[in-house]
């Protein structure tokens, strides 16, 4: 530049804006750090032994340390990255929180309401279950309570060992050609309906999202819960337990049941109002209720367990040696799938993840946050980002994990600090950051183009996926002339079209003089946007700062 002056009388007016980018990491990698970071797990509860095995023939440290208390628990569980529980350890927030290292929590069997699923979800944490583990179990235990109910089958045990023999006392009715009403068409009501109808029962059914036609399959049929409640004489639940299902048998559908109807839930304690059940056995209106579990475990008030119409079972649904070793090895083999990168099954907060290990949306994602953080970077401002928009076109870039993604570059920090593809979206919503993603369908191009807004200012960045390499095309109206690879140590900046102020960055200027090597060039087209230039260089700068004087001095020379 000093040479340059020397050298000239034409006047330039250089406008010269850095920012440097780091894009070098493997995306698989990325997201089954687990396979390198999962190294210690805690069971906190007895789980079958298979699951320790699996996982230590994995290369995983397992620890089994069962009733601990609750501030034995949030003092254990920083030292691990996994967390395998069933269903007494409550792994509320203040265990959350105090895993420092933690980075999945493993339910062997099926809910999680013993899980703060939300605050995991925020810290970025996967929580999974075992969905199809304990099915069989859970549906045998039920079809056995309906059996019970209708032939008083425990009260007649426990007569004849007080040495009665009373016949007329415990006469029952028969399942064969009664109604059985089964609220909850997944997995396991498909069994107890299966099992049911071969003692001639008829099977209907409630389920928000099991299709009518699907459950019709296996000859159930479906209606509103307001047409299905008169027409049962018989009633068991299979729902998760959530604000929509507490309290979905109450006094208002006891009302309108059937005078004596028998109900069952081996499902979760409280989708049974236990003061409405009591209210409707007290007036005969309930006939009688198979309890495998209750809203407080093992229950204080002993008034439903000790009511004469009552068959009562210490939470057992899963009880069985085969769901144990079903459940034990599930979990155990979903924790390791998921650390070596093969497949994510069972995850209850991180289905934006599944995709992630099909090989053709890996780029993609990558590609996303890889734009994310150009963008970051491009807006180089502390003020809170208002608005976030992707806008996909074509067929393989329509991920669902695209918006996340680009939120997680966004938003990430430094590369140990940052938010991750289980926790972008919901922390975007925390700070008031709106998210919208569309898609269109184009047979001419697949690209991703990213909008975000700060300040009153909105940047674009379009970037596609060519030969495997996630590219940048456009940034902020500014077509590059060859696509930039995202990968790697990248150095963008503005500036006009100028020899003497490229050969003053690359060449034998800064870069060389901190030792940095120049790997690749790209620019820009010449219009009426912004003139872009990125550079791939083989490290970070160690100090940006002669880059920085650069720029200032550009910015104001005159020669």
């Amino acid at each position: 530049l000093t040479k340059a002056k020397k050298a000239s009388n034409t006047s330039l007016l250089y406008s010269f804006s850095i920012l440097s980018v780091y894009l070098l990491y493997d995306l698989k990698k990325k997201l089954a750090t687990c396979s390198a970071l999962i190294k210690r797990v805690l069971i906190s509860e007895s789980v079958d032994p298979c699951c320790k095995t699996i996982l230590q023939e994995n290369g995983i440290e397992v620890t089994e340390k069962q009733q601990m208390t609750k501030e034995e628990l949030i003092a254990e569980i920083q030292n691990y990255d996994g967390l395998v529980v069933r269903s007494a350890t409550k792994v509320t927030s203040d265990v959350i929180n105090a895993g420092s290292n933690l980075k999945i929590i493993g339910r062997a069997g099926t809910g999680v309401d013993n899980v703060d699923v939300d605050a995991a979800t925020k810290r970025g944490i996967i929580v999974m279950n075992t969905p199809s583990g304990n099915t069989i179990s859970a549906a045998e235990l039920t079809c056995a309570l309906l059996m019970s109910l209708s032939r008083h089958i425990p009260q007649a045990v426990m007569s004849m060992k007080d040495g009665k023999w009373d016949r007329k006392k415990f006469m029952g009715a028969e399942l064969y050609g009664k109604v059985l009403g089964i609220v909850g068409l997944g997995r396991i009501g498909k069994e107890v309906a299966t099992r049911m109808q071969s003692f001639g029962m008829t099977t209907i059914g409630y389920d928000p999202i099991t299709p009518p036609e699907v459950s019709a399959s296996w000859g159930v049929e479906q209606m509103s819960l307001e047409e299905l409640w008169p027409q049962c004489d018989y009633i068991t639940v299979h729902t998760p337990l959530m604000p929509s299902t507490t309290g979905l048998l109450n006094d208002a559908s006891f009302a309108k049941c059937k005078k004596g109807v028998k109900v069952v839930n081996c499902a979760r304690g409280g989708i049974i109002d236990e003061a409405a059940l009591l209210r409707a056995l007290e007036s005969g209106q309930c006939g009688g209720a198979g309890l495998d579990v209750f809203v407080e475990e093992p229950p204080k008030d002993r008034v439903l367990v000790n009511h004469p119409n009552v068959i009562s079972c210490p939470h057992l649904g899963a009880s069985t040696k085969e769901a144990q070793a079903r459940c034990g090895r599930d979990i155990a083999l979903q924790i390791v799938d998921m650390a070596t990168g093969k497949a994510l099954v069972g995850a209850v907060n991180a289905q934006v993840l599944v995709n992630t290990f099909s090989p053709d949306s890996h780029q993609w994602i990558r590609l996303g946050e890889s734009m994310g953080s150009v963008l970051k970077a491009c807006t180089a401002s502390k003020q809170p980002y208002s608005q976030v928009h992707v806008t996909s076109l074509g067929k393989w870039s329509n991920s669902p994990n695209m918006l996340s993604a680009a939120v997680v570059g966004l938003l990430t920090e430094g590369p140990q600090k940052g938010p991750n593809l289980v926790n972008a979206l919901p922390l975007a919503a925390e700070t008031g950051i709106t998210v919208q993603t569309d898609h269109k369908d184009s047979n001419e191009r697949e690209v991703c183009v990213l909008e975000v807004s700060v300040n009153g200012s909105s940047y674009t960045a379009v970037g596609s996926v060519q030969a495997g390499v996630p590219v940048l095309l456009e940034l902020n109206g500014s077509v590059f002339r060859q696509p930039v690879p995202l990968t790697g140590h990248l150095l963008f900046f503005k500036a006009s079209n100028s020899t003497e102020l490229l050969l003053s960055v690359t060449g034998k200027g800064v870069l060389a003089a901190a030792g940095v090597l120049l790997q690749s060039f790209s620019a820009s087209t010449v219009s009426s946007a912004e003139q872009w230039y990125c550079m791939g260089i083989s490290s970070l700068l160690g100090d940006i700062g002669a880059l920085k004087s650069l720029a200032k001095e550009a910015a104001q020379l005159t020669v």
